[in-house]
């Protein structure tokens, strides 16, 4: 069964509990929550202060994608917020194995995210210290943009590169998943689908995350 994560960077601030009840009465099954530093990616999204509100309305589990520099120095902060996932991005850090044991410590999934433009090859050495690989199917820092289709081969590569090392690393697509190509990623062996755009700015985001449930799971 495919997971299906929304991206609440799509989501209506201005009414963000509403949006987070909607999450919760839907078929989705995570909230994918984008941390942005506006260094390592150029722009701002939100930190603590929403993250707690996510903490106290959330029925489902919290998926967090740190977009940051240095994230080993924010870990234990951002444990409190009891997500199931927390995913650091390989361009963003010297130590990955330290960091990476640091979080499982804490009893949360570790995930690795990996920009377009990084080879797959350079996470065989980290492949069996993590619980999800996060492949960007955009260059993160922005919502909305165009599906990289360099993803579908790169997300077939990683593929083999679990099964070849016996890994049990899940793989999540995050940027540009919409009802165009859901299928054809779960297809190729994505495990959770994160979309935003495609959700959020639809009139019946409910109607949207079941038809993308149905098409990842045919």
């Amino acid at each position: 069964m495919k997971i299906i994560a929304p991206s609440m960077l799509s989501s209506d601030f201005g009414k963000l509990v509403d949006e987070i009840e909607l999450i919760n009465d839907s078929n989705a099954d995570w909230f994918h929550l984008d941390v942005m530093d506006g260094v390592f990616v150029p722009n701002i999204s939100f930190g603590s202060p929403i993250l707690k509100i996510f903490k106290k309305f959330a029925k489902k589990p919290l998926d967090i994608h740190l977009m940051i520099v240095e994230p080993e120095n924010f870990i234990d902060k951002f444990s409190d917020y009891k997500p199931q996932t927390l995913t650091i991005h390989f361009e963003a850090v010297k130590n990955l194995k330290s960091v990476l044991q640091k979080i499982k410590k804490l009893n949360i999934q570790a995930g690795l995210a990996i920009n377009p433009d990084t080879p797959i090859k350079d996470l065989k050495p980290y492949i069996n210290d993590i619980n999800m690989v996060c492949l960007m199917g955009v260059f993160p820092g922005f919502s909305g943009q165009k599906f990289v289709k360099n993803t579908i081969p790169r997300l077939k590569e990683l593929k083999k590169l679990i099964a070849n090392n016996r890994s049990n690393a899940l793989i999540q697509i995050d940027g540009g998943v919409d009802l165009s190509n859901v299928k054809e990623l779960a297809s190729a062996g994505a495990d959770i689908l994160v979309s935003g755009s495609c959700i959020f700015n639809s009139e019946n985001p409910n109607s949207i995350i079941d038809s993308l449930k149905e098409e990842s799971n045919t």
